[in-house]
């Protein structure tokens, strides 16, 4: 055996040229045998790993182990309320850009009977108020990559843009039945120009007008009825007592003002069922539009937290509806080189109040 590594460098140099001539050639960073002592230096790591050359890599792409839920969770909007509360219908289609409601009074007078007298008259007298409509639209567009994209993440795109199409339309026409349409003869249930000014609510003993205050109900029970007996005063006082305690109402406020019915008397009697018992035929409905106004509500009351009192009609006519003369139309698709694009239209006539009468209200609740 080799003693040193020149021995062993030199055996080798001697026997490489014999060793190919037998077809045993090793590469050329092989240029020594192993002298005898490097076989006992246990401190000679002959078999570390050498130098990576690619990056150092313990795992797998990390979205080999992420999972996509297949149930897709829609993002949730304060829900369309004003059909719930006024009632909808159509009227007309999208052409047209007035519409008329007429109105019938019935006129006279009588004078003392005489054999040949010829006075007193019956007449009727006839109005035409009429409102106009707004069309609004929006584009539906997307395209080959990104519906293809969107699928990998087991979304339907195209489908997800139809229901949002929906959405927006259907949200801008409740807002419109609430505050109609500026510029035009296009009211809302709130804006209608013939509705009664709202009352002020009566001070409190805890101080305000308020309800409730930095989230707790603060006025009492009696305090919270006694708001709502004068709203309907005020019904019975405008319908010259058409209006009855046994007629069909709806009694509509935000959500919040809703908890205050929640509030309990002396007697272990909230208000609930305080008008249930005196309306049996009041029905209570909420919607945001009738919270105050701020930066989380935007449709809100700038004057504060708004309730209205509504009779839904009176000798058997409807007080009025929320009117549309076109839902969505949908207009053709347009096919572009890897896209499409499609115009979606409706319109809107506001909230028709054929009775303003029929309504009382009260803010700052």
């Amino acid at each position: 055996m080799y003693q040193s590594l020149q021995e062993a460098k030199a055996a080798w140099v001697a026997d490489r040229v014999a060793l190919a001539a037998r077809g045993v050639i090793l590469p050329p960073s092989v240029a020594s045998y192993l002298p005898e002592p490097f076989k006992r230096d246990f401190g000679m790591a002959m078999d570390a790993q050498p130098a990576l050359s690619t990056e150092p890599n313990a795992g797998i792409p990390t979205m080999l182990s992420t999972y996509i839920d297949p149930a897709v969770f829609r993002i949730l909007f304060a829900p369309n309320k004003a059909v719930t509360i006024f009632g909808e219908v159509k009227k007309g289609d999208w052409t047209l850009q007035t519409t008329m409601f007429p109105q019938v009074e019935h006129t006279g007078e009588v004078t003392s009977y005489g054999d040949y007298g010829e006075s007193g008259n019956a007449g009727v007298n006839v109005n035409w108020p009429n409102r106009q409509s707004y069309l609004f639209q929006l584009i539906k567009q997307y395209g080959e990559l990104e519906v293809d994209r969107a699928g990998l993440g087991k979304i339907n795109w195209i489908t997800e843009i139809d229901l949002a199409a929906a959405t927006v339309l259907n949200k801008f026409s409740n807002l419109t039945y609430f505050y109609g349409v500026a510029g035009l003869e296009n009211y809302g249930l709130f804006t209608d120009p013939n509705l009664s000014a709202p009352l002020t609510p009566a001070t409190k003993a805890a101080g305000g007008t308020a309800w409730i205050t930095n989230g707790v109900i603060t006025a009492t029970a009696n305090e919270i009825y006694a708001d709502i007996q004068s709203i309907y005063l005020q019904l019975v006082s405008q319908t010259t007592g058409l209006v009855q305690q046994d007629a069909k109402m709806c009694l509509a406020m935000s959500p919040q003002s809703q908890v205050a019915l929640t509030a309990t008397n002396s007697f272990g009697v909230n208000v609930y069922d305080l008008l249930k018992k005196n309306f049996p035929n009041l029905r209570f409905e909420t919607a945001v539009q009738y919270g105050v106004l701020s930066a989380s509500n935007p449709q809100g009351v700038a004057a504060g937290n708004f309730v209205q009192l509504i009779a839904d009609e009176t000798e058997g006519q409807k007080t009025g509806y929320c009117a549309f003369n076109e839902k969505m139309r949908a207009h053709p698709i347009v096919r572009m080189l890897s896209a499409w694009k499609q115009k979606v239209t409706a319109g809107t006539w506001g909230a028709v109040v054929r009775m303003p009468m029929n309504f009382a209200s009260m803010v700052g609740v």
